[in-house]
């Protein structure tokens, strides 16, 4: 029987939310202008569980929050999409503003917190889906879409799915690549470290055939068709046993551990000690800072996608978040000048370890000309106060998140809280960078900062 109290926005922060996530992530990639913008801006490749939690946090902001926070989080959005565009490979622009693609990210949110209860057993009745859809629009109301660009009501919700189904969706790359390949290659989440990377492999092969064959079996049967899908029966009984044991499960749980509330991360753990000398630390940060992409070369997306992380961890203004754009494009001009030698506008690993070797060595003010500006922005945007220091609660809300163990996350404070008086002057935030990229010895604090693994 349903549950006779609706809430969209407590629906959405069950945990059973995770079992459609994925399906979630490829309906909102078959629309054409999100699978290109995917293709060149995204980092979803190498980060594939940031994804995730990017896309189901900002639907918790936008729907958890009050009116102010609420404005900021839709500013936010529009900021961000506003440097999403430009030309597919097959010629046709895109832009992450078009109206109708932000009302199909938007509705297959709501589409999903349905299937969800649907799957589960516990399905809306017809008044409770209009209470739901009605929660839903309010929110939605503050990105000033045009009204016909959203069903005016739930009853409308089938005909707009199957028309975009029929009229708009493709099997983009982008939608390809998340249902079929990216799981049999993503990387390792920190808080399974204890696995190790023989045993990761293993649980990869297999969540990777359990969320296909779930994802396959969970899409609407029209975008199925569209995309010459078939749902086999074992998919079809491997989806009925996890929705429903979830549907059963979960609502006997305590809320505090049925729901995930706005702001919560998960734990994750440090990886085993490893040798750390200067040069592999150089390797360590190109591969798990800058590569954002994964795909073993840096560029100026790579950067604009950093920037995107410590503005989207800060909630940052318009004004705020533009210095911090504007400071990572320095950071990435200087890399390019420095390192790109044929001037194709990509850095590779070799040579941005080598070069960055042979600046330290040579000039005690090479990382002056890029590195450190973009810190001090950082340091400066994560200062919400204002006090010139940075607080524990300030460091962790730019360091922490749910990729980092709280005692990572305070073993890197006090690496760089030299003085020991519980806050970080810039001199210090500075230093410790400094320390990092050239400290020739493991014994240096600063040698610590992504951690002791």
């Amino acid at each position: 029987m349903a549950d006779p109290v609706v809430s969209f926005r407590r629906d959405l922060s069950e945990w059973r939310i995770a079992l459609v996530a994925w399906r979630l992530l490829v309906l909102q990639a078959a629309d054409p202008v999100v699978g290109a913008g995917m293709a060149e801006h995204s980092t979803y490749q190498a980060h594939p569980w940031r994804r995730v939690e990017h896309t189901l946090g900002s639907g918790r902001r936008l729907f958890y929050q009050d009116a102010e926070a609420l404005r900021r989080e839709v500013a936010r959005l529009d900021r961000a999409h506003k440097r999403i565009r430009g030309t597919a490979p097959d010629g046709r622009s895109y832009d992450a503003r078009d109206a109708a693609t932000r009302a199909w990210v938007l509705l297959t949110l709501f589409e999903c917190v349905a299937a969800m209860r649907r799957l589960g057993g516990d399905p809306y009745d017809a008044a409770q889906l209009e209470l739901a859809y009605e929660e839903f629009t309010s929110t939605v109301a503050a990105f000033d879409l045009p009204e016909s660009e959203l069903p005016g009501s739930v009853a409308e919700l089938p005909d707009y799915f199957a028309r975009m189904a029929r009229e708009r969706l493709e099997f983009t790359e982008a939608a390809r690549y998340l249902l079929f390949d990216i799981l049999h290659e993503a990387p390792r989440p920190r808080r399974l470290w204890f696995l190790g990377d023989a045993g990761w492999r293993l649980v990869r092969a297999v969540v990777a055939r359990v969320i296909t064959a779930l994802t396959v079996a969970d899409l609407p049967p029209a975008v199925r068709e569209r995309f010459g899908l078939v749902r086999t029966r074992r998919a079809a009984l491997l989806s009925w046993l996890l929705h429903r044991g979830a549907g059963a499960a979960v609502p006997l749980l305590p809320d505090r551990l049925r729901y995930r509330s706005p702001e919560q991360h998960g734990p994750s753990r440090w990886r085993p000690p490893r040798r750390d000398t200067r040069e592999p630390r150089l390797d360590r940060f190109f591969r798990e800072v800058l590569d954002q992409t994964g795909d073993g070369f840096i560029t100026v997306h790579d950067l604009r996608a950093m920037a995107h992380n410590v503005c989207w961890q800060l909630d940052l203004d318009e004004a705020a978040e533009a210095r911090v754009y504007e400071a990572f494009d320095g950071w990435w001009e200087q890399l390019r000048v420095a390192m790109d030698a044929n001037g194709d506008g990509q850095v590779s690993r070799e040579e941005f370890v080598a070069a960055t070797l042979a600046g330290c060595d040579r000039d005690p003010a090479y990382l002056e000309q890029g590195l450190l500006p973009a810190l001090r922005a950082v340091f400066t945007a994560a200062d919400t106060d204002g006090s010139g220091f940075l607080e524990a609660d300030e460091y962790r809300a730019v360091f922490g998140g749910p990729r980092v163990h709280p005692a990572e996350l305070s073993h890197g404070f006090r690496q760089l809280d030299v003085d020991g008086d519980g806050r970080i002057t810039m001199e210090e935030f500075l230093h410790g960078f400094t320390e990092f990229f050239t400290a020739r010895a493991d014994s240096t604090p600063g040698s610590q900062l992504l951690g002791r693994a």
